[in-house]
């Protein structure tokens, strides 16, 4: 199948990004704005680390377990709808369409299966968080923007905080 046979089929190419709570607004901002230029819906993924892919199916969705069951689905619901807000409050007065994707599992690996799933044009990341913790956490588990940048075949484009 072509590359606009196939964009056809399923809408057109979306430009995807990675959201946090919490998240620096530049990173939403410039997704956005790119995604209006480029005539492109905007695909918002947030992945949830503490739960963990169990299967993959692209015609459904991820089929995930959690590491903490029992606090799971309060914390999930909460995140994603304070993620909404914050989304809606970014890119709502753009006219552009966009949509929220919460994944389970590693980060990088979550956002290039999307990436992936729906032909992205472009993979928008922000750049870590200042602080101690976040460091740490990049030395444990790696960056997200610079495993993307060696195993996916979609450009990424990485937002760097204003006053860094």
């Amino acid at each position: 199948m072509s590359a606009e046979s196939a964009e056809s089929a399923a809408g057109p190419s979306p430009v995807v990004v990675a959201v946090l709570p919490g998240q620096h607004p530049e990173v939403l901002q410039t997704a956005g704005a790119l995604a209006k230029r480029l005539a492109a819906p905007l695909v918002c993924a947030y992945v949830d680390e503490a739960s963990y892919l169990v299967e993959w199916d692209p015609e459904r969705s991820a089929h995930r377990l959690s590491l903490h069951p029992d606090t799971d689905n309060d914390e999930i619901r909460a995140t994603t709808q304070e993620l909404r807000s914050t989304i809606e409050a970014s890119c709502g007065g753009l006219g552009i369409d966009w949509s929220l994707r919460t994944l389970a599992g590693d980060p990088a690996r979550a956002i290039g299966r999307l990436a992936t799933e729906t032909n992205a044009l472009m993979i928008v990341v922000g750049t870590p968080e200042p602080g101690l913790g976040h460091r740490i956490s990049a030395a444990l588990n790696g960056s997200v923007a610079a495993w993307l940048s060696h195993h996916q075949e979609h450009p990424i484009l990485i937002v760097p905080a204003a006053g860094k």
